[in-house]
């Protein structure tokens, strides 16, 4: 069994190579770092330790390295000898290499591979795979054997991979916890790994994930930014910015009880679950790193105010939510585009254009909320 990813970063290597590599695949990862990728193609396997008590240590065989920006032709026939394909490469990425993935599609029909074939992008985003999927079809003359034979199954991940650097380039640390849910429906493949979980709809488990742990992981960074913190476990040793956290969670659970119907109990057990796992001693994730992108998470249909929008529907007021939100506005990290640019926004635009602009909320009492929260932050900044 061959597969083929792309993106040979930690998380690549940390969380999907090792569920890959447990059923049994033979792993080429894509990526245009040369360091990596040498080293991948050299030594064949890697190390990854988990980051509790234990330090348990796995290796990963059976695995190289193909540069797609040296040898794309590789990476062609690479895809047209798959039985899986997958990314961990960043949302703004997947477009870039859609028209590879296109050619290792239209190379499958030149070899006559019947075989179906999924790509399934686990990526931090909403229906990513069918993003990539629509990204694809840009590129391709065959629609047909397209439509047929590949599948796009969105799919929701979720373990924690710090930034993190080590005298060897591939060694990686990993949270222990890990999970992977794919949108069966959208499979072509009969392949089933083991350690996903498949459903049929996916949508419940991907908002539980983006409104939990990426809206709990960012509360973290910026609450934690507020108070002069370097590192999301110091941060969390704050009783403040552990309430904080609690409670931007109480209304991101409310939502997802209201509108999936989650068993409440087992909702605050899980919302339990995430506030250890920000507390795990033995990741030292930066606040930097987490915070980055701030134009991208104030999105509309991002982590902090999609679910505003939707708990106003069930007549729920998102008060530290909305707390969270003027502190991201008061964030600032010149080393971050993003932030440069959410900056500059907000000098020459003034603070209501800019929170209307990035969010694209129009309701005005909503905005004004807003602004006055943002304000305020200000105010505490200065």
């Amino acid at each position: 069994m061959k597969a083929v990813h792309f993106g040979a970063g930690n998380i690549g290597r940390g969380f999907i190579g090792e569920i890959l590599a447990k059923n049994g695949y033979e792993i080429t990862f894509v990526d245009i770092n040369e360091t990596i990728i040498e080293a991948l193609k050299q030594r064949q396997s890697y190390t990854i330790e988990l980051a509790d008590e234990s330090k348990e240590q796995m290796t990963i065989q059976k695995v190289t390295g193909l540069n797609n920006a040296t040898k794309p032709e590789d990476v062609v026939l690479a895809i047209a000898q798959a039985d899986l394909v997958t990314t961990a490469i960043g949302p703004n990425i997947l477009p870039r290499i859609a028209p590879l993935i296109a050619q290792g599609i239209q190379q499958r029909q030149k070899q006559n591979n019947q075989q179906p074939l999924d790509v399934i992008a686990c990526e931090n985003m909403i229906g990513g795979s069918t993003f990539l999927g629509e990204e694809v079809k840009k590129h391709t003359t065959d629609l047909a054997f397209l439509q047929q034979k590949i599948g796009f199954p969105d799919a929701a991940v979720d373990r924690i991979v710090p930034e993190q650097h080590h005298a060897d380039s591939l060694f990686v640390q990993v949270e222990p916890f890990s999970e992977w849910v794919v949108q069966a429906a959208g499979c072509k493949s009969a392949i089933r790994l083991n350690g996903v979980n498949y459903v049929e709809n996916l949508e419940p488990y991907i908002e539980r994930k983006l409104f939990s742990v990426n809206t709990g992981h960012a509360t973290v960074a910026y609450t934690g930014a507020l108070q002069g913190y370097d590192t999301i476990d110091e941060a969390m040793q704050d009783y403040l910015v552990v309430a904080q956290l609690r409670s931007v969670l109480q209304e991101t659970g409310r939502l997802l009880v209201e509108k999936w119907g989650f068993d409440e109990t087992e909702h605050q057990a899980y919302i339990q679950k995430i506030i250890q796992r920000f507390q795990n001693k033995y990741i030292s994730d930066a606040i930097r790193r987490v915070a980055r992108t701030p134009l991208r998470k104030l999105g509309a249909q991002e982590r902090f105010i999609r679910p505003i929008l939707e708990l106003e529907k069930f007549k729920i007021m998102p008060f530290h939510l909305i707390e969270t939100i003027g502190m991201i506005f008061n964030y600032y990290d010149p080393t971050d585009e993003q932030s440069r640019q959410l900056h500059e926004m907000l000098s020459r635009k003034g603070t209501e254009k800019t929170i209307a602009e990035v969010t694209g909320i129009s309701d005005k009492q909503l905005l004004q909320q807003i602004k006055q929260t943002v304000e305020k932050y200000a105010y505490k900044a200065a």
